[in-house]
């Protein structure tokens, strides 16, 4: 009696494309022809086809968040991936030791390779890959459980809050003891030194994601209307991420040397929040009394600070958001990024009768760094305010966080 292996190639190709890759990858183990036939290293069509009939973008039509193409793509290492993290994200109790950094590595490789948008208003090439990350993780205690986690390690950490701060609010961010935890960290003065540039980086230059979600989350929570305990799927809103795909107009080629390869020139809206400077003395007054008296005051067992204060009702956090129009003035070349010189920027502040001057230049781990200060012109452009923030969304992207 004639059996599978019999059938022509063909059939057994179109047999293979009708099923799941986890069951194409099952049936491959029923005998040395058809595991020789799936996994043929000179041949990936089959796993080519068995990706793009998942609903996630092609990745021939998708760059990362620098504008970079795949020249090559490895259709079985992609699908293999994307296979184990679902596998992982929907068993986990199948996960296995060192699995996590895996799914997150996956995670935001989806996350940050996309078809990039020809505009804010291209509706026509929203990315699946965005879509199945949102549908996948909504609803979930997935970062929290690796956030709060006691054996995370710093790798992961980073990688967790990353991936956060792109996905924007989840329902544990809503809970009193979750914002007060991210109050405490971007409040915290220690937190912030010269050789950080006083913002969300590490001394080596490189984005700080941890200290970026917990700004995120701050900021997040004057941008959409969401009270504290509320219980939801998945919140819209301008900085959760859908709007971190890569918008990179025609005629824009990102692997050349463009002068505004940022996308700088044009109307923003610049929102920001802080607390009353009384407050935030009160919660630091142990770092100043260490400063002055030249030794460690801990508050607690642990050397925490106190963060009670965020807890009361009658907290102040003030939330603005002012309308710019920049207009970029001048590059130089960036020595460590030839095809990103350093763009240099004026803005005009109208509603607030001030201008501003700034820089934006990529960090030594390829993020997008803004830089710039804040002066009112009825006082001679004296600088009252001061930013240094990363961009969490492509290069010409509509969203600066």
């Amino acid at each position: 009696m004639a059996g599978l292996t019999s059938l022509p190639n063909e059939v057994i190709e179109r047999l293979f494309l009708r099923l799941d890759p986890v069951d194409a990858a099952h049936i491959s183990q029923c005998c040395r022809f058809l595991w020789v036939f799936l996994y043929n290293p000179k041949d990936q069509l089959i796993w080519r086809e068995l990706y793009l009939d998942l609903p996630l973008d092609d990745p021939r039509n998708c760059v990362s968040l620098q504008g970079a193409q795949r020249h090559v793509i490895d259709w079985r290492g992609l699908l293999q991936r994307f296979i184990r993290a679902r596998t992982v994200l929907c068993y986990p109790s199948l996960s296995r030791p060192g699995e996590r950094l895996k799914t997150l590595q996956t995670l935001l490789e989806l996350t940050t390779w996309v078809p990039p948008l020809a505009g804010i208003d291209d509706f026509d090439n929203i990315s699946l890959n965005l879509a199945w990350v949102v549908a996948t993780l909504r609803g979930t205690p997935f970062f929290e459980d690796i956030e709060l986690s006691t054996t995370a390690t710093e790798e992961e950490l980073q990688l967790c809050a990353r991936l956060h701060t792109f996905f924007g609010l989840t329902v544990h961010d809503t809970t009193q003891s979750g914002r007060v935890r991210s109050r405490g960290f971007v409040y915290n003065m220690r937190n912030y030194s010269e050789e950080t540039l006083y913002g969300p980086l590490k001394v080596d230059g490189s984005v700080n994601w941890v200290h970026m979600r917990a700004i995120h989350h701050i900021v997040s929570m004057h941008v959409v209307d969401l009270q504290l305990d509320n219980n939801f799927n998945f919140a819209i809103f301008p900085m959760s991420i859908q709007t971190t795909q890569i918008v990179q107009p025609t005629g824009l080629n990102l692997e050349e040397v463009e002068e505004d390869w940022a996308g700088v020139t044009g109307s923003w809206k610049v929102s920001f929040c802080f607390c009353d400077h009384r407050e935030l003395l009160e919660f630091d007054k142990l770092l100043w009394l260490r400063l002055l008296k030249s030794f460690l005051v801990q508050p607690d067992a642990s050397g925490n600070l106190d963060t009670s204060g965020f807890e009361a009702p009658d907290f102040g956090e003030v939330y603005r958001t002012l309308d710019v129009s920049i207009t970029v003035v001048s590059t130089t070349p960036d020595p460590r990024h030839p095809k990103r010189p350093i763009i240099y920027f004026t803005g005009d502040m109208p509603d607030m009768d001030s201008s501003m001057n700034g820089s934006v230049q990529m960090t030594t781990d390829d993020q997008v760094q803004w830089q710039y200060v804040c002066g009112l012109l009825k006082l001679l452009a004296r600088t009252v305010f001061s930013w240094t923030f990363e961009q969490a969304s492509g290069e010409n992207g509509n969203a600066v966080w």
